[in-house]
């Protein structure tokens, strides 16, 4: 049996139809609802995405990015993921339409940053996570990322990239009235403006 690619394995998934429990026994992914626009986004588990050519290639290319680091593996592990998650957020905060940013953008976040906690495992001549305490590369780093095999951090990470947009614009608004005195009425109200945008 050859190694899938993520792409097969998403495109079984979207394929499969609208039996999810089953889609999820038998790709190894998992699925969130976007009930706002009714789609489905799959994503795979960190142990799915261990099994699939795509990790071998996202560890082999963090591999050298971290070898060209001038910092310990760990560090230079912990900075990368940590620019990757602020440069995401600032991408969405600033996309169209949020949504669609997701959806082009989440699975790609989430293999990367598991890809990164291996390639330093690597580095380190240390066993892959397969449970107990999480590495120390994700020491600061906001999301539980093996929780629920992925789950927790999907889900929460979608949250916020639908947040950021919403939350850029409450803070553009707060900085434009800023000159003038605000009233809990007004700020409701710029809150409710910043939603609907």
């Amino acid at each position: 049996m050859s190694t899938p690619s993520l792409a097969d394995l998403l495109a079984q998934a979207d394929a499969d139809g609208h039996d999810h429990s089953a889609t999820e026994k038998a790709t190894g992914l998992l699925h969130i609802h976007n009930h706002a626009t009714g789609s489905i986004i799959w994503f795979p588990t960190w142990k799915k995405f261990r099994e699939t050519t795509d990790w071998t290639d996202a560890v082999t290319g963090i591999t050298a990015e971290l070898s060209a680091a001038p910092a310990p593996a760990d560090q230079a592990g912990a900075a990368l993921i940590a620019a990757d998650l602020q440069a995401l957020l600032d991408q969405a905060s600033r996309s169209g339409d949020a949504a669609v940013f997701v959806q082009e953008n989440l699975i790609r976040h989430l293999t990367r940053t598991w890809a990164v906690g291996d390639a330093v495992a690597q580095a380190g001549g240390k066993d892959l996570f397969s449970s107990g305490s999480t590495p120390t590369v994700y020491a600061g780093y906001p999301y539980d990322v093996y929780a629920q095999d992925g789950g927790v951090f999907a889900t929460t990470l979608w949250n916020d990239l639908i947040d950021a947009r919403r939350n850029r614009a409450l803070a553009e608004e707060a900085a434009r009235k800023a000159l003038k005195p605000v009233s809990r009425k007004a700020m409701k109200n710029a809150a409710r403006k910043a939603a609907r945008r």
